[in-house]
């Protein structure tokens, strides 16, 4: 099994920064991938970004040039920087681990979701 704890969200002034984190733990074999994802009120769950294992990331448009994620393997956490925020990125964000355990094959693990609000 595999639980996920997600810290960093906040309520932030447009063209401000916030750091969202993401730690894994439990009897995990292998990770997939991680990432980020997020959902605004009325609308589905989209993706913001994620990293694989083979090192390859995929970015939404709307968030390029200005988020970054980043994984630890050995701490296996991922981290979003997020710039330039504007309010349009408010949503609650959701960490996603995509891994194996002793018990379990291949499995989507989500976390709770963490309330990121960008306002004046």
């Amino acid at each position: 099994q595999v639980q996920l704890v997600e810290s960093g969200g906040g309520l932030v002034q447009p063209g401000g920064s916030l750091r969202l984190s993401c730690a894994a733990s439990g009897n995990i074999r292998s990770i997939y991938l991680m990432g980020w994802y997020r959902q605004a009120p009325g609308k589905q769950r989209e993706l913001v970004a994620l990293e694989t294992n083979t090192g390859s990331t995929n970015y939404a448009d709307s968030v390029k040039g200005r988020f970054t994620i980043a994984r630890d393997n050995a701490k296996n956490t991922v981290d979003l920087q997020m710039n330039s925020l504007k309010p349009k990125d408010t949503a609650v964000y959701y960490c996603r681990v995509d891994a194996t355990t002793i018990m379990r094959p291949r499995y989507d693990y989500w976390g709770r979701g963490t309330q990121v609000t960008v306002t004046s």
